[in-house]
């Protein structure tokens, strides 16, 4: 029978056992506590990672198709000696196609246009040899009833400047028909009294509008109906016959509503449309 001793020492080791059970039991679970903390901050941080590379790369071509801008078709020229040019930037206000671009270019003898409008005939009178390829493309745009059905958009009444302005079908002064012609400037208009490198553009003149500051023409143009002192940037391509003049005379007498540039520059008060525009 074991002494009391015995029993205490029994005791104490089973006492000992116990407690190095509890302890190798209590760091697994601080060892797994910790391996799960690692792991789910590396889930965390590989997640956040992630997130930021996706969302750099959409901002990235987010940017991108902010800021890049469309390349532009490249410019389609005709292979005649005018050179007509598309104008991908400004599409046709009306549909027309680009004229055929003869060699050689007609540059000799005159075409009759007249201008059917709601307030009365203007006959013209082309004339081929002052500026062949802008009267050749005139010719097109009115056999092409391009300029039927079309508003005088401007009228000027200023001490220097007197002019109908026609040819855009938009009627906003923006319009044209999808194509240039390159400009053929007058050298024989007389130089104005003001100087400066201006010109007269005489009463009867028939001339064409421009962008400022391009070197191209496209469908506008312009009717001057008293002497009138501009740059020599507008070609001439023909006359207003005199019965054309007294109908622009009418519509001048009928007054301007002012536009941007004042009293002396606006549309016409006495609405004009170009009904039909024939070639003979």
């Amino acid at each position: 029978m074991p002494t009391n001793q015995q029993r205490r020492e029994a005791a104490k080791r089973k006492l000992e056992r116990q407690l190095a059970r509890r302890a190798e039991r209590a760091k697994k679970r601080r060892i797994i506590a910790t391996a799960l903390t690692v792991g789910g901050v590396v889930v965390v941080v590989g997640l956040i990672y992630l997130l930021v590379v996706l969302n750099s790369g959409e901002s990235t071509n987010t940017a991108t198709d902010a800021t890049t801008e469309p390349t532009p078709p490249p410019a389609e020229t005709t292979s005649g000696p005018c050179k007509y040019e598309k104008t991908p930037d400004q599409p046709a206000s009306k549909p027309v196609d680009v004229l055929a671009d003869v060699d050689p270019t007609p540059n000799a003898g005159t075409a009759k246009i007249t201008l059917k409008t709601n307030q009365g005939e203007i006959p013209l009178t082309i004339d081929r040899a002052k500026a062949p390829c802008t009267a050749q493309a005139i010719e097109h745009l009115a056999k092409s009833k391009f300029y039927d059905g079309t508003p005088c958009h401007r009228l000027t009444a200023s001490d220097s400047l007197k002019v109908l302005q026609c040819g855009d079908p938009t009627g906003s002064g923006s319009g044209g028909p999808g194509f240039s012609t390159k400009k053929e400037n007058p050298t024989n208009l007389a130089p104005a009294p003001s100087g400066n490198g201006s010109v007269i553009y005489p009463k009867g003149t028939l001339a064409m509008a421009a962008r400022s500051g391009s070197n191209v023409t496209e469908s506008q143009f312009f009717l001057v109906y008293a002497d009138s002192t501009l740059p020599p940037d507008y070609p001439v391509f023909g006359t207003i016959d005199p019965a054309g003049l007294a109908t622009i005379d009418k519509i001048a007498a009928g007054g301007i509503t002012p536009g941007d540039n004042g009293p002396t520059d606006g549309a016409p008060k006495n609405a004009v449309t170009v009904e039909t525009a024939t070639v003979s």
